[in-house]
């Protein structure tokens, strides 16, 4: 059985990835490794032990383009009023709380928040399916 250990963006700036990653969701470098061309940093925290990989590419100044596909990282709070004014506070400007309904019924409760580099993340409610 197949078990996820990390998932990989490509960003441009260390440091403000680290920093956003860190103050938004409490993710700290687990593992930092320097290569000729590129970095690669692991991000976690005790709550999961998924991680978070960044990529910098040395040699990289312009943006990535991050296409018309949709995707999205997603975490789980147990607060999800208090984190969204906590990110409010912080500059990080996170979109509307949206209640999700299926057929009636609350599927979840949720917000998107930006990186610096345009990657979206997806912030739930804990509850049901979204521990």
């Amino acid at each position: 059985m197949a078990k996820t250990i990390h998932s990989m963006i490509r960003v441009l700036q260390e440091q403000r990835s680290i920093e956003f990653y860190h103050q938004a969701f409490g993710l700290a470098v687990a593992e930092r490794l320097d290569f000729e061309t590129f970095i690669l940093i692991y991000l976690s925290n005790r709550e999961s032990g998924f991680e978070l990989e960044l990529t910098v590419n040395k040699a990289r100044s312009e943006p990535y383009a991050l296409g018309d596909g949709y995707g999205h990282l997603a975490v789980s709070v147990d607060d999800l009023d208090a984190e969204h004014r906590r990110l409010a506070e912080l500059g990080f400007n996170p979109g509307a709380v949206v209640d999700f309904k299926h057929y009636g019924k609350k599927l979840a409760r949720f917000f998107f928040i930006s990186d610096p580099d345009g990657y979206k993340i997806e912030v739930l409610q804990r509850g049901g399916r979204y521990l």
